[in-house]
């Protein structure tokens, strides 16, 4: 009954319904961590964002960047414009950190990847000054810090943790770990006081290696502590240092999941006795507290689960996560064979009287809002919050209405998003996220993620089309009700061919006149294994491949690895033609222009037109997206950048054809199209509060006139997993 609470509620939502009035959270701002890095520092080097902490008042922000062995600071005085504050190198690599007045206090391992003689100290840091003012040696590898609520100590995990590349990771590998307590004294840490709490001896799973991971520590004084690996809790009176409870963190069975990496997202599988393996946990109330069940050794249940201090399991998520990152488009297939999502963060705060906590999805780059309506009842899932990739720190600043995630992937080495701090605000505006979604299909959702290209119905308004790339196999098309607010994908064909499912890189739709699509896709001939080559595809209705059509080989010979991206018709019978728009410029292709290629299905002839690109900013390039056909001879093309951010190029443009005519391969002259500025996205795109999203990828006008764009997630692989489906509204004259 409480689950099916939760998801009637969830489908509400989802459908664009007000049945949940309550405030959301909506995104204001996007921090780049490598802004903090001073001047002496590369740049261009790795960063990270992980545990993230507040001053009281809520306006400074301190998180752990393990990779630059320093703690950063944010001004976000202004929440929507968030400052560089300071970087402070600590010694070592931090794990975590928590401010008191005008310290924080940090935790650092200082004995890098020395697993057998494992070292690590607490820093005392002044605010003010920016300095290291005091180290307490801990004798062993911290991974978390919480202040209790009386802010008269400091409880520390002291994980110890194990070598993965030893025995295969398995357990045990001594030394243990433990907690750590140490006092506070007129604001500073004492050291003399520091006690050890023993948790060996208290787990079934590895008793002699407890490898704690994460505490929170409640009104009464009590530290929660999830020891991960060996699937365990310990409750511990800070006030005393004595054990006062312990238990297995359990097993729970899954139903409706995906366990199988094999590039379908199909949730209809079932594992047993999963072990939760919690890593982060905080305290709802003095009696009850919320684990993220990631999983780090034999387990991770791909949920949460809310537990009494006695062990008692009030809730637990099942599928619940997995099933929402499905249909936002988050769910990391790749991942499905280990553990899914990972939830792995959780954080807890009471925003005008209402308790809510907020679920941290590490491979799903997702935020989950719940809240929690008290012991015995199921939580309700609220919304979910798109942000920088991999979530790690969550935190509650209620005091301001904000919310804060810290994203821990830094994937500037492949040109990709850098490491970030998201911040977000709760009002009554409604949630902007997320834009589109899927509905249930057989009593599953619907998976799906890489919109590489639309189309729109020849018939209904606000009826799309979509084609998934080669992040899935096979390749479909997805149908798109655009009618509704977010946007719903009712519908998924699967391609075929021989009556078998069919995998290409399909990057472009077009609806055929006499119904079925010509479908576009993408070769990689460059590549060394398992080459492909560009492919213009006839399919029938329901997805059939009628035909494939290769480019002649000599002219496929000048094809680079950037190939098809959209794909347009004109005309009917013997008149109709297919267009297609390259992204780079090939081999024969002069610098700075591209080719648009047409083809008549009735001759079999080809041609080509020049489209001029953009120049690219230094070490960028500029390329094709997408091509739809406007009536009248124009055509609107996506033309973009490689790059992120309010620098980045993103731009719809048109052109004309009329009194042009493509040149036959390999004619000297190739007709150069005069292209047009019809909306610049980069504006849009950054309106959304995120780090800029790069791939533009898909451009349609429908039955009516109206506009719509969307981007390409790569299936949440190197990316943050979001996709923003844009309605403009009718098509500006």
């Amino acid at each position: 009954m409480r689950k099916s609470l939760v998801l009637a509620a969830l489908a509400t939502l989802l459908a664009g319904g007000t049945a949940l009035a309550e405030p959301t959270f909506n995104r204001i701002a996007t921090f780049q961590v490598p802004l903090n890095l001073p001047a002496e520092r590369d740049a261009k080097k790795k960063t990270v964002a992980e545990i993230i902490s507040a001053n009281e008042a809520g306006t400074l922000l301190a998180y752990t960047d393990a990779e630059q062995k320093a703690i950063g600071l944010i001004d976000i005085i202004t929440a929507n414009a968030p400052k560089p504050a300071g970087f402070i190198p600590v010694g070592g690599e931090p794990t975590s950190v928590v401010i008191l007045g005008e310290r924080a206090f940090a935790v650092v391992v200082s004995s890098g990847d020395n697993f057998k003689e494992p070292a690590g100290h607490l820093a005392t840091i002044d605010l003010k000054t920016k300095q290291v003012v005091a180290k307490c040696e801990l004798g062993g590898q911290p991974d978390s810090i919480a202040l209790s609520k009386d802010k008269g100590k400091l409880a520390i995990v002291i994980e110890n943790e194990r070598d993965e590349k030893l025995n295969k990771g398995d357990l045990p590998q001594l030394p243990g770990g433990n907690l750590t307590l140490i006092g506070i004294k007129d604001g500073q840490a004492d050291c003399d006081t520091k006690q050890v709490v023993d948790l060996t001896g208290i787990a079934a799973v590895e008793p002699s290696d407890p490898e704690p991971e994460f505490v929170d520590v409640n009104q009464d004084g009590l530290a929660v502590v999830t020891l991960q690996e060996n699937n365990h809790l310990a409750v511990v009176d800070t006030k005393t240092g004595k054990l006062v409870a312990h238990f297995s963190a359990g097993t729970v069975d899954l139903k409706g999941i995906d366990k199988t990496r094999d590039g379908e997202i199909k949730p209809v599988e079932e594992l047993k006795g999963v072990r939760r393996e919690p890593d982060a946990v905080r305290w709802l109330d003095n009696d009850r507290f919320v684990t993220a069940n990631e999983g780090d050794w034999k387990g991770g249940s791909r949920g949460f689960t809310i537990l009494r201090k006695d062990g008692t399991v009030e809730f637990d998520a099942g599928n619940m996560v997995d099933h929402i990152a499905i249909r936002l488009g988050h769910y990391p297939e790749r991942r499905s064979a280990a553990k899914g999502s990972e939830p792995e963060g959780i954080e807890v705060g009471t925003y005008n009287g209402e308790r809510l906590f907020f679920v941290g999805l590490e491979r799903a780059s997702l935020v989950l809002v719940f809240k929690d309506e008290g012991p015995g009842k199921a939580p309700r899932y609220l919304q979910a919050l798109p942000g920088g990739i991999a979530p790690e720190g969550l935190l509650a600043i209620p005091q301001r209405n904000l919310f804060v995630s810290a994203s821990e992937a830094d994937l500037g080495e492949k040109d990709g998003p850098r490491s970030a701090v998201t911040i977000y605000e709760r009002s009554e505006a409604p949630a902007a996220y997320p834009t589109i979604v899927s509905a249930d299909v057989d009593g599953v959702p619907l998976g799906w993620g890489a919109l590489s290209g639309l189309a729109a119905h020849p018939d209904l308004p606000g009826r799309l089309f979509s084609v998934t790339d080669s992040a899935y196999t096979p390749s479909r098309i997805l149908e798109i009700d655009a009618t509704r607010k977010p946007a719903r994908i009712i519908g998924a064909i699967t391609v075929t061919k021989d009556g078998k499912p069919a995998s290409y890189d399909l990057e472009g739709i077009a609806t055929r006149p006499g119904g079925g699509f010509w479908l576009a896709s993408e070769g990689a001939p460059e590549r060394k294994e398992k080459p492909t080559q560009n492919l213009l595809l006839r399919a029938s209705a329901k997805g059939e491949i009628e035909e494939e059509i290769a480019l002649p080989e000599a002219f496929a010979a000048k094809a680079i690895n950037q190939g098809y991206e959209g794909v347009a018709v004109t005309g009917t019978g013997q008149d109709e033609t297919v267009w297609i728009a390259v992204q780079r410029e090939w081999k024969d292709d002069p610098k700075g222009k591209v080719k648009i290629l047409s083809y008549k299905p009735f001759t079999k002839s080809w041609g080509i037109l020049h489209y001029p690109l953009t120049a690219p900013t230094a070490g960028a390039w500029m390329g094709l997206s997408e091509l739809t056909y406007l009536g009248d001879d124009t055509f609107a093309v996506i033309e973009r950048d490689n790059q992120f951010g309010a620098k980045a190029v993103k731009t719809l443009a048109t052109f004309s054809v009329k009194g042009l005519t493509p040149a036959p391969f390999g004619a000297s002259e190739i007709p150069t199209v005069e292209k047009k500025l019809l909306r610049d996205l980069t504006p849009e795109l950054m309106k959304l509060g995120g780090y800029g999203l790069d791939k533009v990828e898909g451009l349609a006008v429908d039955k009516a006139g109206d506009l719509f764009v969307v981007t390409d997630n790569d299936g949440v692989d190197d990316s943050s997993g979001e996709t923003q489906f844009f309605a403009f509204g009718k098509l500006a004259k």
